[in-house]
């Protein structure tokens, strides 16, 4: 027993640490202010896929006949790895950190059960049309309240635009789930599949980074942004969410991310000066609501001992 309270410990650190991580990469991003949206977006997904593929390399090549025969499962998985970082640090430039982020993974959850619905013919329960009513009004909120907020016509239309991509970047987010999930669900294992998925990304990224990207070797600071955002936030974030997902419930492991927007608002407030008007937060309350009434376990039993062979 206390083996296993020690895997589920380090499970839930393992989460923790890459929502903690994951929440920083608005305010990251922040600090290269001339760096565009699409060179940040490549520079992070594409760098740390790149990094992602090195390590997984070995389980790829054994995978490889498998990997060749879902190919259009990774293949729509490796575009919509390339897509989601555009979409979600432009949306991040435009409409602020927080509500980038949390259009963003607020909204992959709803899209993602609406694409198992749509592909896969999973049931739509209650209890997740509540939990999208209530975030649909959220996101309904935050989009008021930035339009009376804004100070021109023009700062209005890029925060719409910028929520956009939010969706957008909640879309891709969700699709690149959904395909790595199906080709684990047909025998690939978790390694081959995530670190195939975001090589393709990670090689899709590279021309966008080589065009945009000259200003990263402006000068140190820039660089050290986009080192940061690409071993950190994607190499280590992600290895630290596999090993907690080998340890605890998926459900509890999509729990514990909801502390990534709030640790974005808290950081785009305290460090960069972001202000977000009173029915702005009431939206960000009712999006995270949503998420918790959507993803939180009715139920938990401490799971088993998983062995090394089942683990990613």
């Amino acid at each position: 027993m206390t083996s296993q309270n020690n895997e589920f410990r380090i499970g839930v650190a393992g989460v923790l640490f890459a929502s903690l991580v994951w929440g920083t990469t608005g305010t990251a991003a922040a600090f290269a202010p001339d760096v565009s949206a699409a060179a940040i977006g490549a520079a992070a997904m594409g760098l740390g896929g790149l990094l992602q593929a090195a390590i997984a390399l070995r389980s790829i090549g054994r995978a490889v006949a498998e990997l060749k025969r879902y190919w259009l499962l990774l293949v729509a998985g490796g575009v919509a790895v390339a897509i989601y970082p555009l979409a979600f640090y432009g949306s991040m430039r435009l409409a602020g950190v927080t509500i980038g982020t949390v259009v963003t993974i607020g909204s992959a959850p709803l899209l993602s059960a609406l694409i198992e619905k749509l592909f896969d013919g999973a049931q739509l329960s209650k209890r997740w049309l509540f939990g999208a009513l209530i975030g649909l009004a959220g996101m309904v909120l935050l989009c008021v309240a930035e339009g009376s907020h804004a100070e021109s016509i023009a700062t209005g239309n890029a925060t719409l635009l910028g929520i956009a991509l939010g969706l957008l970047g909640g879309l891709t987010y969700a699709l690149y789930s959904w395909t790595a999930r199906g080709l684990m669900l047909r025998g690939i294992r978790a390694s081959a599949a995530m670190g195939a998925t975001f090589g393709v990304g990670g090689l899709l990224l590279m021309p966008v980074l080589i065009m945009t990207g000259g200003p990263f070797l402006a000068s140190w600071n820039n660089a050290a942004v986009g080192i940061y955002m690409a071993t950190v936030p994607m190499f280590l974030g992600y290895i630290a969410f596999g090993m907690g997902l080998a340890r605890i419930p998926a459900s509890m492991a999509t729990t514990i991310t909801l502390l990534e927007p709030v640790v974005a608002a808290v950081l785009a407030v305290v460090i960069i000066g972001e202000r977000l008007p009173a029915l702005g937060w009431l939206g960000v309350a009712l999006i995270i609501f949503c998420l918790v009434v959507i993803t939180a376990p009715v139920k938990f039993r401490l799971p088993r001992l998983r062995t090394s062979a089942e683990r990613i």
